[in-house]
């Protein structure tokens, strides 16, 4: 025996229609539930700016300080009196130099000229006359001479100390000094490498000889004189 449908009873019939419309609902309900929003119920916040309450700032008072005004100029005199200079001025006559034939004129003769007394140094390149050294009193050119006599006084009293010798020291000592007016020698000064050099220079110039002055315009003057004196080792 067959058996019959009722194509009522078709339950396949429609299926995709159906199939479609529960996935566009499922779909619809999904994009419901995630889009939507709950707001929890609380306190409503004021984010309103009271801009008065900024804007409020206290101004400090400050006090006016009033310049008094300048003083009043003083009144002038109601009456002014006149003074009348009774002073008499001496006046101030300028009398002329210039001389004319009546008066009479001193002669340049009768002029007295004091000479000043001087207490010069004149130093030996410049002297008019140069001090004379014992033995050049008849040599025509006294510089030259003092300057060779000089050389042979330092030549003939030379004595190198020994203690300078076994130290090893020489060098240059200059010596200044001052031929004064008694043709002595004097103001003795040396600057040198060493004191023991120095101490045998000044023996050296101790024993020069007394001279004749130099002589500055006839008169006698102290004459300043300086010399190396070379102590080297041999």
């Amino acid at each position: 025996m067959e058996l019959k449908k009722n194509p009522k009873a078709d339950l396949t019939k429609n299926m995709g229609l159906y199939f479609v419309i529960g996935l566009a609902s499922v779909m619809l309900l999904t994009y419901v539930a995630l889009e939507w929003k709950s707001y929890e119920g609380g306190d409503e916040y004021d984010i309103s700016m009271n801009v008065d309450d900024d804007l409020d700032e206290e101004v400090p008072m400050t006090e006016q300080l009033k310049t008094p005004p300048p003083p009043p100029p003083p009144a002038a005199p109601e009456i002014i009196e006149v003074v009348e200079d009774e002073e008499e001025v001496e006046e101030t006559v300028i009398e002329s130099t210039e001389s004319n034939e009546e008066e009479e004129v001193m002669e340049v003769d009768d002029v007295e000229v004091e000479e000043v007394d001087e207490d010069l140094d004149v130093p030996f390149a410049v002297i008019e006359n140069v001090p004379v050294f014992p033995g050049c009193e008849k040599e025509s050119n006294k510089r030259a001479c003092f300057n060779k006599m000089m050389q042979k006084h330092i030549s003939r009293n030379f004595r190198y100390p020994e203690i300078a010798q076994e130290m090893g020291v020489q060098g240059r000592v200059s010596v200044m000094f001052t031929i004064q007016k008694d043709g002595s020698i004097g103001n003795v000064r040396m600057r040198g490498p060493d004191k023991n050099l120095e101490k045998e220079a000044a023996r050296i110039i101790a024993k020069l000889p007394k001279m004749t002055p130099g002589k500055q315009r006839g008169r006698a003057v102290r004459v300043p004189f300086s010399i190396p004196i070379t102590f080297k080792l041999q």
